[in-house]
């Protein structure tokens, strides 16, 4: 699809008294939340603080699915207020439910005062505990989807029904994630649609990014001319790129090359598997900062994630920011949304050997000139996709909100 349906005009609804006040609770800085902050603060639509529970991301901490201690080497903080909450967990981590433990947030809200808190996600027992007990007015956050298996029912689906009927608003990042909170009860008039983005500025082919990039191929003396599929990303089972590279094999796709391009436990596997082949390579881990550059060593982008733990794949907005055009299982949030088959991208069904072989060799076999209209097709969807469309959402969300 190219738009969000029932996306809202980019220009924000006005408030008829001051800014309202707004707390964002979120889990650690986020690469891709972190300029949208930046945004909204100058705006000066809303009187804005940002309530960090850790710091994971901008101090030195061992990711334990890439296998490696790393910190992120963009700006993360500056240009928005923003406070760290400590963290008291016994064992701290912000991929686990209880991995945040922090008593000092609700009085750290309270001497905000906040209008309304926007929230992103319930995964945390912190956020758990403002959801079902709300200091202010609850704007909801979050990507989830029903892709790929039949929806949950049950216990789980009466327990969502509850913890959703405690916010005032929503802002639902794409298609497949509005429909996962109409079928948990939410009714369309709290749905304010607001796009997941990435900090386009920063995806953008310059020319030092283009010699960073040819020079990467030469590394891995992979001619300027070769086909290459690349996949970027933690190397771990839900992401199948084992999937991908036998694939990749089975296409047998003359002059084509594959690369992946960072680490986690699959990465010995993928290695030994790949032992005997030249046209497969491995690069490490890349920071926020070389990253434009390994999209564009790529032609095609893939994303074979099997499950719903892809709630939405925001590498491929940065791909396709760069003229990249994707494959994507049917299984990641963001196909419903940026894939249109054969004109950005190409979408299989996910854990699919035979579809995916298919798939590859059907894109990677397309003329240069085709391959290229994909892409410039690509950042056309793509860049609909921005943060002033999602702060349009949000302050149309926090108007509803208020006014209730």
């Amino acid at each position: 699809m190219a738009t969000l349906p029932n996306t809202p005009a980019t220009q924000p609804a006005p408030f008829k008294n001051a800014a309202p006040r707004l707390a964002v609770v979120v889990s650690h800085p986020i690469q891709y939340y972190s300029p949208w902050f930046r945004r909204l603060a100058a705006t000066g639509a809303v009187d804005l603080r940002v309530f960090y529970l850790s710091d994971h991301g901008v101090s030195l901490q061992r990711d334990a699915q890439f296998g490696a201690a790393f910190a992120w080497d963009t700006d993360l903080l500056s240009g928005y207020d923003h406070v760290f909450i400590p963290n008291l967990a016994a064992r701290p981590d912000v991929t686990r439910f209880s991995g945040l433990r922090n008593p000092a947030l609700r009085p750290a809200l309270r001497a905000f005062g906040p209008d309304a808190v926007l929230l992103f996600g319930y995964a945390y027992r912190p956020h758990l505990d403002l959801l079902l007990r709300p200091p202010a007015a609850i704007l909801f956050r979050g990507d989830s989807h029903l892709l790929g298996a039949p929806p949950p029912g049950g216990l789980k689906r009466l327990a969502l029904r509850r913890i959703f009927s405690r916010a005032s608003a929503f802002l639902p990042v794409g298609t497949a994630n509005a429909a996962y909170f109409r079928h948990y009860g939410v009714p369309g008039e709290k749905l304010f649609p607001a796009p997941h983005c990435v900090d386009a500025a920063h995806f953008t082919a310059t020319p030092a990014r283009m010699a960073e990039a040819a020079a990467l191929r030469a590394s891995l003396d992979i001619p300027p001319s070769a086909r290459v599929a690349l996949f970027a990303g933690k190397l771990i089972p839900k992401k199948r790129p084992d999937l991908l590279l036998a694939a990749f094999g089975r296409a047998d796709i003359p002059d084509a090359h594959l690369v992946f391009s960072g680490d986690g436990e699959l990465l010995p596997s993928l290695r030994a598997a790949a032992a005997d082949r030249r046209n497969v390579h491995f690069l490490p881990f890349a920071n926020q900062s070389a990253m434009p550059a390994r999209y564009l060593l790529g032609d095609i982008f893939v994303l074979p994630s099997e499950g719903r733990h892809e709630t939405w794949g925001l590498a491929v907005n940065e791909a396709m920011h760069l003229a990249r055009p994707c494959i994507l299982s049917d299984h990641v949030g963001c196909h419903v949304d940026l894939v249109t088959p054969d004109q950005t991208g190409w979408v299989f069904r996910a854990g699919d050997e035979d579809a995916l072989t298919a798939t590859l060799r059907a894109a990677l076999a397309l003329p240069a000139a085709t391959l290229a209209a994909c892409g410039r097709a690509a950042a056309s969807r793509v860049s609909i996709f921005h943060y002033d469309a999602a702060t349009a959402g949000l302050l149309r969300a926090l108007a509803f909100a208020t006014a209730r």
